[in-house]
This record gives structure tokens, C-alpha cells and sequence, in this order.
């Protein structure tokens, strides 16, 4: 027996979709469905949103996106700055198209309520329509047609409102629905716009109305209109439903006489799981269904394999527990183990029989566990591990260990042919390349760029990291940076992030972000811009929290907001500000002398109101700040903090040795051991043996082995120095500094400006790459020395053509070609007779022109024992004008 159903009659009702409650992704996946659903049927799409924007500002408001590859499906924005809505949506030939609403002022402080009606759904072509607060201010009609969800792609479709952006524009979104079907009437009823299915008569009859009954009666009658209107709809559709309901009772009572009364044995055939007895009885459903197998858990009709190793885990750790119907086995042991094999059926027994496993010693199996003879093997559980070669031998587990070498004589030397040794010591040598070769120094290679990686990779047995291709051959990297693991290094690579845009036209270099999208001005992509709604081309995070300092309210990250802070740039929670001129101690140049301004016109982080230029021993320490007035120490080490520095101080470490007259000298000058205790005799305290400095970095790899401040280096935090304040026809320097410290880059056409770090040593060679990526530009790169003010440093720089200046007053400078040394010594405000230091006697050195070759990289190399002249910095410098004579 059986029915044909009537056709349904289209329901008049609408869908409501509260956008803003929609978060979790179990949420976005229901609401796709749900509207994939509602538009095969219905007409029209409306998005109701109330919201206020700040004068000019704009972004999305609602959109539905691809999670896979981004794509948009249907995007509704604001462009405040022109007035108008964009809506952009998926056409059925899988393109993107754009439909631009003018007259939408609604980017102006205000609360506005906005409607975006989508209508023609069904039909051939699509029409968009604009209402803001209640008035038509725009449409366009006759559209490419609106693709549809595939239903395999429902659960990658991502619900995103502008409700975050908006907040963060000092504005609110205060509604967002997305109504599915309906009629504009209806819709406007939510939003308290009574709108009308005929507008023209609707005007007529209340205008008449008006001058009859007058203005207040005009409005009543209009709000019983629309009452009316929607009171009828509603009829429509119980009347439907009620219709409905009655044919699906009808259906049912007909079943019901459909010959369900037969009498038929209930076990016959038998309802219950395979091998379970069957029993009728009168209580529904007629039967019961006796215990499931062993090893199966169930009802009785419906029994499935009860999983002993997620029950019990009967099987020894590193054992696979396989899972069998009925019962469980476990895998024999892992190796490096023996015990016995466990099988069985149920939990019970898996618990009660579990596997046992014991641990073999492989070291003492009389083969040392198959690490070398001559090295040590350690047991470990279900394991060993083979250790380093024992004492008097070298070597490693690849290579065999193989009696002590040495670096004395050539034929026992382990470096190689392009490398040398750089430290021998109880057996231990280790090996570096020669510059212009990489590799660990046991194997070397040609580095071409000397960034330190070779050009091909070299076969070393450690996985030192510089035997590694060199991923940019011909340009120094010596991070080996790449942003899109594709090989190739960023710094060669034109798509360093990999996303399809060129660097040259990518506003996020280093991050993915085809859509290049910047809601600000600067040339950073919302991507990877710190601060993305505020312009920040520096992108300077003080505190490193993420947050540029432009957008950020504490900018130090101390505790203390921005406005509050007498040094919002340096961490000081304490405010100390001891001469009260609203500067704290922590950044005031002058900390004891009342200098708001914080004037410095020699950039020798000493407030003019302060600095004497007084300096004794030349070692750019004023004699008032110089804890070393009549010995030159440009590092200023204090190892004790007792005021006095080392290089004057007879007791370094402050533990009553004295350094270097009896009954001393000190074993360990830097460390306090009164005991003196040399255990190996060598002259050298236990205390410092290894680590002179007591930084916790070996002196073989510590690049000033007797200065704790100083371990590696380190460009990262760094003053910059403008030598050109005048005028503003080319930016500041740009400084990026890469690898950890180890590499600094100006990427920018500036004015000329110096780069100088905050740590000053009195000795130290230094080593490094010096390289200027371009064969355009011809401006002056380089790198300075022994920094004492912006008037008293060396510098080596280099220009690839010769330049003449653009001014002919006082006279036509010539800028030469080659690599110059040169030393800064011009006049400084209030400069006394004693400050011109080490930079005494100005002069020049030029050399021939260097190949095209504008970065710098450190190449960190142990100083030898007498360093360079008191007051060396090596510190990077680029001044890009042609401005010397």
C-alpha cells in the first residue's frame, strides 16, 4: 500500500543567521550547510548589519572564505574613504567578480544600519541592491550568476566578520544577520525600515491620507500596513504547515493497517548477533537475545569485538598490541630486549597476563656493542650508545678511533690543506678554513660569497652545518635564510616567501600573502606588518613582543604605559629620575644634571650640558665617567664592580691576590679563588681553567676570552648616528640585522648615518665579509673603527665610481673610486685639548678598486693575545652620499 505525496508549496518563511555568534569551527561548518541549502531554494540574500566606523576608515564587514587556498565566495566591505560598499563574489566560471555601491556614507562616527540585498538567485541574471538607515542609495542589475557551494567543499567554508578590525579601529559592530529568503517587506520589519511591496501607491494612498487625517493618522495607518502585511504571510504559512501535518497523519494510520497484526515467530529468522540463542516473550520487541561471545561485548543483537590493548594495554612498551576478533596478541619484544610472547582472549586475562620485557647489556656481549674498540660504549634501556674515542685516541665511530694526532707536524695534522689549526689541547684539535674557504675545517671548500658555506656541498662525517651547499653562491647569507624552504636562500631567491609575488613587488617579503593585503599606508602587508593599522615602515619593536612600538602603549614593555614613562623606550618599572627633569636615569644622557632636551651633537651618548671633553688618556671616557682617568680602557671592565676598572685595578676579582705583583700574580685574574688551587700545575687556577672570564663560553670559541661581556657578535642592538641632519630630501638609514646578530644590511638609499653598538672593547681583531649587492648605485658603504663622537672614528669605505659633488661652494668635491681609509677628526662643540685619542693624526689610505661585491658579516675568530690600540670598535657604517671631497 502506498502514497504519492503532493508537491510541497514553497515556503514564504525566511532563514535568520546570527553572524556574530558564529566562532567555533563545528559552528561555521552547520552554517555552511545550512546556507548551501537554503540557496537552492530561495530568491534572495539579504546581510542586515549595524555597525559605526571611524571618518575615512574601512575593511571587511562579512565574508565567506575557502580555508584551503583563501579564495573568497562572497565578501561584503566598506571603503570609507570613497563611500562606498564593494561587494566581490564567486562566479560560476570560478572567477571573482566586483560590484561597486556608491553613496554609502557610512564611514563618518556614526552608527548606521546597513542593507545589501541580493536578489535573482533563481533566474539567469543577478541584481544587488544598498539600503543605508532605511533609504535605497544604490543597486546594479543584470550580473553573472552567483556560484554554487559544492557540497564537497561545505566543511572548508569559514565564516569571518570585520567585528575584530572594527575594534581595533576605535568602532563597533553592534548586529550582523544573514536572512535567507523573504521578501524586502519582512526584512525591513527587523531592521524597523517599513519597507513596502508597492512603494508608488503606497505614497499616493498616504498622501491622501495625510491631507485628510493629517500626519499622525498617516503614520498609524502605515504601521497597520505593515502589520497587516505580516499577519497575512504568517497565515500562509501555518495554513501550509497545518496541510502538511495532516497527510503525514493520514500516512500513518494507513500503515498501521497494513497487516503489522500477523502472528510470526519473533526468533525466526534470528534477530540476535551470530551464535546467540534466541528467546520470544511478550514484552516488546518480542524476544530477548542471550550474552555475547567471549571476547565480544554487546546487547546481544548487536556485539562487536571488545579491544583488550585499548582496555588493559597488556603488551610491554615499544611491543605492537594487535587487536584480533575475538582476542589480542602482542608483537615479540623490541629489539635490545628479550621476554615472552602474550596472547589471549578478553580483559581479564589481558590484564592478569601481561608481557614481560628485560633489557640486554649489548656493551658486554665481547663486541663493545658494536661501537669501535678504542671508544667508549654506554648501556642504555633496550639500547646503547657509542661514545667518544678513549683516552689517547681520536677519531669517531665513522672514521674508527685511531691513536692521538697532533697539529705539530704536517703528516699528523688533521685540518685540511685550506684550513689551519685553531686550538690543540689534551688531545683535542680543532680545525677552521681559510677565508675564501668553508667547510668544519677537517674538509674545506671554495666559498666564493665567504658567508662561510661552501659552494658544493663537502663530504663531512660531524653534520656540521657549514659543509652545506651554500643555498646563495654568489651572495653572502650567513643565516641561510629561507623563508620558503625551496632551496633557495631569501637573499637570491626573487619569491623569497614563495606566494606567486615578486619581492620587488611583495609588501611581505618573507610571508606568504597573495593577497597583499596593507589596511595601512607603509609599505608592510597586514601580513607581516607589526602595527597593521598604523603606518610603520620602520617596524621597530623595542620590547619584542610582537607589537610595534607605533601601536604599541608600552612601548619597553616595563609595566609603565607610554605617556606615563620618563623613558618609554628603556625598561626602568622604578622611574628613578634623579636630577627631576622628567627623564629617567635608565635613558637620561645627563643623569645627575637637568637636561630635558637631551641634546648630544656629538652622538657620544653624553649630554652636551655634561660633556667636558675632557679625556685625559684618550680613550673617548670623559675623565668624569672614566673609572680609568689616567689609563686608556675604552671597554670600561669592572670584573669586581668596586668603581675601579681592571686595567688600574691591582685586584680584578676583589679576592686579595694581587694580579700581578707578590705574593701574587693571580692564577685566575678575573675569578675570586684565594685558595690559588692549581691542580695540574700549568699556572692557571682550577677556577678558570677552561673559562678565563667565567661567561660560560670555553675560551677555545670565546671571541674576547677575557671580558665576560662580550661572548660573540652581536649587531642587534645598536645607535644610530645621522652624519646629514640637514634637510629631508632622503630618508634615515635602514638597518636589518640578520642571523642572530652576526649580520647587518642597509637596505635603503639614505642619507649618510653610522650604525654603532653600545659595547666597546680595548682590543680585538675582527673579521668579516664586507659585500654591496647592486651595480646601479655609486654611493660611498663601509665600516667603522675605534668610534669615541660623530667627529673622532676611522673608517674604511669603498665607492665603485668616481662622483662629483652636485654644490660647487665652498669648492667641487671629487669622490674618488676604490676602497679608502680614512680618520675622522673635524671639530666638535666644546671639544678639549685631550680628546683626540687614538683618531690623532688624520689621514688617508687608498686602495685600488674591489670587484662589485653593501652588507657585513662577522666572521667570529679568537682574538690572539695583544689585540689592536685601545678604543677599536668594529661596528658597521654606510654613508651613501658622494659627499667626500
Amino acid at each position: 500500500m502506498g502514497h504519492i505525496l503532493p508537491e510541497r508549496p514553497r515556503c514564504l518563511c525566511l532563514a535568520v543567521i546570527d553572524l556574530l555568534l558564529v566562532s567555533e569551527a563545528r559552528q561555521m561548518a552547520s552554517v555552511a550547510h545550512k546556507i548551501r541549502m537554503e540557496l537552492l531554494t530561495v530568491n534572495d540574500v539579504y546581510l542586515l548589519s549595524t555597525f559605526r566606523l571611524p571618518p575615512k576608515q574601512g575593511g571587511t564587514l562579512f565574508g565567506l572564505y575557502s580555508k584551503k587556498d583563501n579564495t573568497r565566495w562572497l565578501e561584503v566591505s566598506v571603503v570609507g574613504k570613497i563611500n562606498k560598499v564593494l561587494v566581490r563574489y564567486l562566479r560560476e566560471d570560478n572567477k571573482v567578480h566586483s560590484v561597486n555601491l556608491q553613496h554609502a556614507h557610512v564611514a563618518d562616527g556614526q552608527s548606521h544600519s546597513v542593507i545589501v540585498r541580493l536578489s535573482g538567485l533563481r533566474r539567469d541574471t543577478l541584481s544587488v541592491e544598498l539600503y543605508v538607515d532605511c533609504k535605497q542609495m544604490d543597486s546594479s542589475v543584470g550580473l553573472p550568476e552567483l556560484s554554487e557551494i559544492p557540497l564537497a567543499e561545505v566543511e572548508s567554508i569559514e565564516v569571518r566578520t570585520g567585528l575584530k578590525a572594527y575594534q581595533r579601529m576605535q568602532g563597533f559592530v553592534e548586529s550582523m544577520k544573514l536572512i535567507l529568503g523573504g521578501s524586502m517587506s519582512r526584512v525591513g520589519a527587523l531592521s524597523e525600515c517599513p519597507f513596502q511591496g508597492d512603494e508608488s501607491i503606497h505614497s499616493a494612498v498616504t498622501s491622501v491620507l495625510a491631507s485628510i487625517l493629517g500626519e499622525q493618522t498617516k503614520a498609524l495607518v502605515t504601521q497597520l500596513t505593515l502589520f497587516n502585511r505580516v499577519l497575512t504571510e504568517l497565515r500562509e504559512d501555518i495554513r501550509d504547515q497545518v496541510k502538511e501535518m495532516s497527510l503525514i497523519r493520514n500516512t500513518i494510520m494507513e500503515c498501521q493497517v497494513c497487516g503489522f497484526h500477523e502472528h510470526r515467530s519473533r526468533c525466526n529468522p534470528n534477530p540476535c548477533f551470530s551464535g546467540v540463542d534466541c528467546m520470544e516473550t511478550y514484552e516488546y520487541p518480542g524476544y530477548r537475545c542471550g550474552p555475547c561471545p567471549p571476547g565480544l561485548e554487546g546487547n546481544g543483537t548487536h556485539c562487536a569485538d571488545i579491544e583488550e590493548c585499548a582496555h588493559a594495554n597488556p603488551c610491554f612498551p615499544g611491543s605492537k598490541c594487535i587487536n584480533t576478533a575475538p582476542g589480542f596478541r602482542c608483537e615479540p619484544c623490541p629489539r635490545g630486549y628479550r621476554g615472552n610472547t602474550v596472547s589471549g582472549v578478553g580483559v581479564d586475562y589481558a590484564r592478569a597476563s601481561k608481557q614481560v620485557c628485560t633489557d640486554i647489556d649489548e656493551c658486554n656481549d665481547g663486541n663493545n656493542g658494536g661501537c669501535d674498540p678504542n671508544s667508549i660504549c654506554t648501556n642504555t634501556l633496550g639500547s646503547y650508545k657509542c661514545g667518544p674515542c678513549k683516552s689517547g685516541f681520536v677519531g669517531n665511530q665513522t672514521s674508527g678511533c685511531v691513536p692521538l694526532r697532533s697539529c705539530s707536524t704536517p703528516t699528523s695534522n688533521p685540518c685540511d690543506i685550506n684550513g689551519f689549526c685553531l686550538f690543540e689541547r689534551n688531545g683535542e684539535i680543532s680545525c677552521a678554513c681559510n677565508v675564501g674557504w668553508a667547510g668544519n675545517g677537517n674538509v674545506c671548500g671554495p666559498d666564493t660569497d665567504l658567508d662561510g658555506y661552501p659552494d658544493e656541498p663537502l663530504p663531512c662525517i660531524d653534520n656540521n652545518k657549514h659543509c652545506k651547499q651554500d643555498n646563495c653562491r654568489l651572495t653572502p647569507n650567513s643565516g641561510q635564510e629561507d623563508a620558503d624552504n625551496d632551496g633557495i636562500g631569501d637573499q637570491c631567491d626573487d619569491d623569497a616567501d614563495g606566494d606567486g609575488v615578486k619581492n620587488v613587488e611583495d609588501n611581505c617579503r618573507l610571508f606568504p600573502n597573495k593577497d597583499q593585503q596593507n589596511s595601512d599606508t607603509d609599505s608592510f602587508g597586514d601580513a607581516c606588518d607589526n602595527c597593521p593599522n598604523v603606518p610603520n615602515n620602520d617596524q621597530r619593536d623595542t620590547d619584542s613582543n610582537g607589537e610595534g612600538d607605533a601601536c604599541d602603549n608600552d612601548i619597553d614593555g616595563d609595566g609603565i604605559p607610554n605617556m606615563l614613562d620618563n623613558c618609554p623606550k628603556v625598561p626602568n618599572p622604578l622611574q628613578t629620575d634623579r636630577d627631576e627633569d622628567g627623564v629617567g636615569d635608565a635613558c637620561d644622557s645627563c643623569p645627575e644634571m637637568s637636561n630635558p632636551t637631551q641634546t648630544d651633537m656629538d652622538s657620544d651618548l653624553v649630554g652636551d650640558i655634561c660633556d667636558t671633553n675632557e679625556d685625559s688618556d684618550g680613550d673617548g671616557h670623559q675623565d668624569t665617567k672614566d673609572n680609568c682617568a689616567e689609563i686608556p680602557n675604552s671597554s670600561q671592565l669592572d670584573s669586581d664592580n668596586d668603581g675601579l676598572g681592571d686595567d688600574c685595578d691591582n685586584d680584578d676579582d676583589n679576592d686579595g691576590i694581587p694580579d700581578y705583583v707578590a705574593p701574587g700574580p693571580d692564577n685566575c685574574r678575573l675569578i675570586p679563588n684565594p685558595n690559588q688551587k692549581d691542580s695540574d700545575g700549568n699556572g692557571v687556577g682550577d677556577v678558570c681553567e677552561e673559562d678565563f672570564d667565567n661567561d660560560t663560553v670555553v675560551d677555545q670559541l670565546d671571541v674576547c676570552p677575557e671580558s665576560a661581556e662580550v661572548t660573540l657578535t652581536d649587531f642587534r642592538a645598536y645607535q644610530t648616528v645621522i652624519l646629514d641632519p640637514e634637510g629631508d630630501a632622503q630618508i634615515d638609514p635602514n638597518w636589518v640585522v640578520l642571523n642572530q646578530g652576526m649580520e647587518i644590511v642597509q637596505t635603503m638609499n639614505s642619507d649618510p648615518g653610522l650604525a654603532v653598538g653600545y659595547t666597546a672593547f680595548n682590543g680585538v681583531d675582527f673579521e668579516g665579509t664586507f659585500h654591496v649587492n647592486t651595480i646601479t648605485d655609486d654611493d660611498y658603504a663601509g665600516f667603522i673603527f675605534s668610534y669615541q663622537d660623530s667627529a673622532s672614528f676611522y673608517v674604511v669605505m669603498w665607492k665603485q665610481t668616481e662622483q662629483t659633488y652636485w654644490q660647487a661652494t665652498p669648492f667641487r668635491a671629487v669622490a674618488e673610486p676604490g676602497l679608502q681609509l680614512k680618520v675622522g677628526d673635524g671639530p666638535t662643540h666644546g671639544r678639549g685639548p685631550g680628546a683626540r685619542g687614538p683618531a690623532q693624526g688624520a689621514g688617508q689610505m687608498l686602495l685600488p678598486p674591489l670587484p662589485q661585491d653593501a652588507r657585513l658579516l662577522s666572521r667570529a675568530v679568537p682574538p690572539p693575545e695583544a689585540g689592536a690600540a685601545h678604543g677599536t670598535q668594529i661596528l658597521p657604517a654606510v654613508s651613501p652620499q658622494a659627499r667626500e671631497a
